[in-house]
């Protein structure tokens, strides 16, 4: 098969959809690989890297996505990248189609088989591809969040840990998955007072053995949200319904409500986020104000630290693109009910149930399509 991995076009997306070690796992299998000029510039690699890895460098992204059998990218194609799109290409990236109307039709109206990295599941009902970027962004909306609340960018003026003699702020981390996990790592190593609202009573088990008297595991109900959002210094949304657009667990009256300076990092951006007040925002620009509450939506959280992201999405990716490439993806999508799942797009039809019913459009029984 014929491999393209073009160069991310997204605000200070840094990431690539293939490293050289992984170019050449499937060069030695007898596949071709297109890598467009720079890809790897961003994360340290050379064109010569690639081209050593058994690749060939082509100028342009209209070269890679012509040439190409199956794009493998980070993000979801932006606008000018879907125009190249055509019938039968196949389409392996993150495409978050839930609260994206524009992509999904653009996506229906070139006839590929796209298929979403966040929806391919695991026999233990875990989602490989998208964990380990959500172990990234977990531990990066720490960060985000101890940053937001200085005063400079409109915080309290909070030192997440306080110091001897000076309360820690509290952290209020909505969702126990892998965000919510990581999150709560980094925060208790910071010293702040931790709560992880989740309505997974083994999730809060989980925490609870993890943990331990660190982090106070709360059943998530709607009075839970209200009362520790109302008391927190720091808010990280970390809510996932795989597939789906995350449902909105924070309100409008309860951004009105909460401490003046306080802050919000909402991971859950890329489904839409779980904050009625947020909109995506990007690496350049990454925060807003409403109602004295600052806000961190960046809907490529881990693109901030590429090379340590890439890595890890490349280890997760990898047998998946190498199954795609021997296989064709008829057979290995009806040979792997996981892979399955992470079809989302194909001839222009919607086939996964999730997305179909966010945006109100049909959905299509996908072995319908492969039979």
């Amino acid at each position: 098969m014929i491999i393209g991995v073009p160069t991310e076009i997204k605000n200070h997306e840094y990431r690539v959809g293939m490293v050289p070690s992984s170019v050449r796992e499937l060069t030695i299998k007898g596949h071709e690989v297109f890598v467009q000029a720079d890809a790897g510039v961003g994360i340290g690699f050379t064109d010569q890297d690639y081209i050593d890895a058994g690749a060939s460098i082509l100028a342009t992204a209209a070269e890679v996505f012509t040439k190409a059998e199956m794009i493998v990218k980070v993000k979801e194609p932006q606008a000018v990248e879907r125009a190249m799109l055509r019938h039968d290409q196949i389409l392996f990236t993150y495409l978050h189609l839930a609260p994206d109307l524009p992509q999904t039709e653009d996506l229906v109206k070139s006839g590929a088989v796209c298929i979403a990295y966040e929806t391919v599941t695991d026999d233990r009902g875990g989602l490989p591809l998208l964990a380990p970027m959500s172990e990234v962004a977990g531990r990066m909306s720490i960060q985000a969040g101890a940053r937001a609340l200085e005063k400079s960018l409109g915080g309290r003026g909070m030192l997440l840990g306080g110091v001897p003699g000076v309360e820690p702020a509290k952290v209020v981390i909505i969702g126990g998955g892998m965000v919510g996990t990581n999150a709560a790592q980094m925060a208790v190593g910071m010293g702040a007072d931790v709560v992880v609202l989740d309505r997974s009573i083994d999730a809060l088990r989980r925490l609870n053995v993890q943990f331990g008297s660190a982090v106070k595991a709360v059943y998530s109900t709607a009075d839970a949200i209200e009362r520790h959002v109302l008391e927190a210094d720091l808010v990280i949304g970390g809510v996932l319904v795989p597939g789906a657009a995350a449902p909105k667990l924070v309100t409008k009256d309860m951004i009105k409500r909460m401490k003046p300076g306080s802050a919000i990092v909402d991971v859950a951006i890329d489904q839409g986020g779980c904050v009625e007040t947020s909109h995506a925002t990007t690496h350049q620009d990454p925060t807003y104000i409403v109602d004295d509450v600052v806000h961190y939506c960046v809907a490529n959280m881990p693109g901030a630290v590429a090379r340590t992201s890439t890595f890890a999405l490349n280890n997760a990716t990898l047998p998946y693109i190498i199954r795609l490439a021997n296989l064709g993806y008829k057979e290995a999508l009806l040979s792997d009910k996981h892979l399955l799942n992470g079809l989302n797009v194909m001839h222009g039809k919607i086939v996964c149930k999730e997305v179909a019913e966010a945006l109100s459009l049909t959905f299509t029984d996908p072995k319908s399509l492969l039979a």
